[in-house]
């Protein structure tokens, strides 16, 4: 593991200075903290980009973990809402938000005068569907987690060895990502779904996922936790306040959580 961490760190060097996209996962905390160590905080520019997919409080948490580690940090809104392709939701749906973001990074890497746009993407990455490495290749992104080998254990691993907070930090995804494919992205849905998490995280579950299929919601929770849900009087308190959602069914998957579930309708 501490050869693949000083691999990172010569491909960051090689690199020289760098814009990172931002979320404040696992991920792209971790690499923040070696990108600043290694290059100095004035050649790494960490961007945030925010919208309708992605909750308010990751926004937050994000920048204050950039303020933690002393990085400088910008704040985007993007619009994939707008475009007609990604809201109509397809397969492919993340090529066409990380064409914008990437495109967008891209240009604001080139006005502060940093030499690569790089993201968080690690090993495991490379084994799930996903359509936005697509983007990434045709503007040339670099992803040096990949790159070094590293994957989420590893990292997390990895952090908890520098102190990061975020070493224990839950996977997270964009919003859009629990809507099926085919399904239209409306940004009511997103609310819904973001409030509808934010409610089951306040009842003590941790790693999780709410699934929208119209008017039910699928609930991801780890294994050790489904059982949970049958005490303390929780069916009664999820099912109420997903009503106030709109959800008239509610259901637990007894799969349990996992990352990309949605895509096994791909399969």
């Amino acid at each position: 593991m501490d050869i693949k961490l000083e691999k990172l760190k010569d491909i960051l060097r090689g690199l020289e200075s760098v814009l990172l996209a931002f979320s404040g996962g696992v991920d792209s905390t971790f690499i923040l903290k070696v990108a600043i160590d290694t290059l100095g905080a004035e050649k790494v520019l960490a961007v945030i980009a925010v919208s309708e997919t992605y909750p308010a409080s990751e926004k937050q948490e994000a920048q204050k973990l950039g303020e933690e580690l002393g990085a400088k940090t910008l704040v985007i809104e993007t619009r994939e809402l707008d475009n007609e392709s990604f809201r109509r939701n397809p397969r492919d749906r993340c090529y066409y938000c990380k064409s914008e973001l990437f495109s967008r990074l891209l240009k604001i890497a080139e006005e502060n005068g940093l030499a690569q746009v790089i993201d968080g993407s690690n090993v495991d990455d490379l084994s799930d569907f996903r359509p936005g490495a697509k983007a990434k290749t045709e503007l040339g992104i670099s992803s040096p987690l990949q790159e070094a080998g590293l994957a989420k254990q590893e990292i997390r691993d990895l952090s908890r060895s520098l102190g990061l907070p975020t070493w224990d930090k839950p996977s997270y995804a964009c919003l859009a990502s629990r809507i099926p494919y085919g399904t239209r992205i409306e940004p009511e849905t997103l609310t819904r779904l973001d409030e509808a998490e934010n409610f089951l995280r306040t009842l003590g579950f941790k790693q999780l996922r709410v699934r929208h299929h119209g008017n039910l919601a699928r609930i991801e929770l780890e294994e050790k936790d489904i059982p949970r849900v049958l005490g303390d009087g929780l069916m009664d308190k999820i099912n109420k306040k997903f009503a106030t959602l709109g959800y008239i069914y509610v259901t637990i998957d007894l799969k349990g959580y996992r990352t990309g579930s949605l895509n096994e309708a791909l399969i």
